[in-house]
């Protein structure tokens, strides 16, 4: 008697457990992406875009080193060499053709270093208090962005927004969460919600 009514409440303990997973499982899902903080290294695999600014450091050569601004065209002028295409390249990238550059004639066994000193602004629209454009920061995130908007209005949907990447044709809608990044370019807009 005892087994039996054991087996039989271990069946429905283990039944209630496995219905708890599932409902856990399906509340978890949402219907919009939810953006997490496991996301590519802007130091390492961010292109280059007109208008940055950017430092170069040629070790050893004081006169090969200093700030320059990408063109419009996505060129660098750099001297001893001219023209470099710079924009559609990382950072990393453009210092191996300044280097490779400089090795044809210039410098012997040049090393050069590329690092971002301004990036492209991003663009928050909507319900924030100060709409507008701002210099973006590395591993900045929406949250980040609305504080430096002054906040979110009284009508702002709070719980969700949309995001347009620079290099992606359409915004999507997201899920608004403290690891929320951002990349350089992006537009940012809160909508109303609902009362």
């Amino acid at each position: 008697m005892e087994t039996r009514f054991g087996v039989k409440t271990s069946h429905k303990i283990c039944s209630v457990f496995m219905a708890a997973l599932l409902l856990t499982a399906c509340a978890s899902s949402s219907a919009f992406p939810v953006e997490t903080a496991e996301q590519p290294d802007i130091n390492q695999s961010y292109q280059l875009r007109a208008g940055e600014t950017v430092q170069i450091i040629t070790y050893g050569e004081d006169t090969l080193t200093g700030e320059f601004i990408i063109g419009a065209n996505g060129i660098l002028a750099f001297p001893l060499v001219g023209n470099i295409q710079a924009g559609g390249l990382t950072p990393a990238d453009l210092g191996l053709n300044i280097a490779a550059a400089l090795a044809d004639g210039y410098v012997i066994n040049p090393q050069v270093n590329v690092e971002v000193k301004s990036f492209r602004p991003i663009y928050i629209l909507g319900e924030v208090n100060k709409p507008g454009e701002y210099p973006y920061n590395p591993d900045m995130t929406v949250l980040a962005a609305i504080a430096k908007a002054d906040g979110f209005t009284y009508r702002a949907q709070q719980k969700q927004i949309f995001i347009k990447r620079s290099d992606q044709p359409n915004e999507v809608k997201i899920r608004l969460g403290s690891n929320t990044r951002i990349y350089p370019g992006d537009t940012i807009r809160i909508v109303e919600r609902f009362f």
